[in-house]
């Protein structure tokens, strides 16, 4: 059975775990991470360098860095339908995937550790407002990509490249800031919710 080391308020722990639910794919989680075991151990070092979550072993495979983890479960477990061999198809996916991690990422981290984490490293007001306007220039670029394809990131069907925009959505409207109007997003965001995987592991009150 797929062995899942990370606690499940990771949102990279998130992506996962969603993407097991779509595939349905049997599993079990350990929690590991702040608040838990730590990975700091020689354990877990060995099994990640950086010593970050998620982390999963397939039998005697060790795999970590979580969208790499996850194009590897749709690869091995037949999401052909998520992750498309043909490659325009494919390089459609990845781009919003890489967007996701490179750009999105990028532009919450300040405003998620002062609003929601309320780290006190995390208190500068110009800081804060740079962050928010930033994230909500990146939320517009997906506002516009998703009233281009009328249903999802990437086209018209669900796609591996949703769950971790999805996730990072859900982050948005979790976050206690001031959300300009994106009707796109917003019901990109009531679709996704239809899925059971996003109800468990995205949409579920953590943001």
């Amino acid at each position: 059975m797929l062995r899942i080391l990370g606690k499940a308020s990771s949102i990279n722990v998130r992506k996962v775990l969603w993407t097991c639910a779509e595939l349905n794919i049997p599993f079990e989680r350990e929690d590991w991470g702040s608040g838990f075991q730590s990975t700091h151990t020689p354990e877990f070092l060995a099994l990640n360098p950086c010593a970050m979550v998620p982390v999963i072993q397939d039998d005697d495979f060790t795999l970590w860095e979580s969208n790499t983890i996850i194009r590897y479960l749709v690869t091995r477990y037949g999401g052909a339908d998520l992750y498309p061999a043909e490659a325009q198809a494919r390089a459609q996916v990845d781009q919003w995937i890489d967007w996701q991690a490179s750009e999105l990422n990028r532009s919450w981290s300040y405003p998620l550790m002062a609003l929601v984490r309320k780290s006190p490293e995390y208190q500068d007001s110009a800081a804060l407002g740079a962050g928010c306007r930033d994230w909500a220039r990146n939320m517009e670029i997906l506002d516009r990509q998703l009233h281009k394809t009328g249903a999802y990131v990437s086209g018209r069907e669900f796609s591996l490249a949703d769950i971790p925009i999805g996730l990072s959505v859900n982050r948005w409207f979790e976050t206690p800031l001031e959300h300009p109007d994106f009707p796109a997003v917003s019901a990109y965001y009531e679709r996704l919710s239809l899925r059971e995987g996003y109800r468990l592991y995205g949409r579920n009150g953590t943001p």
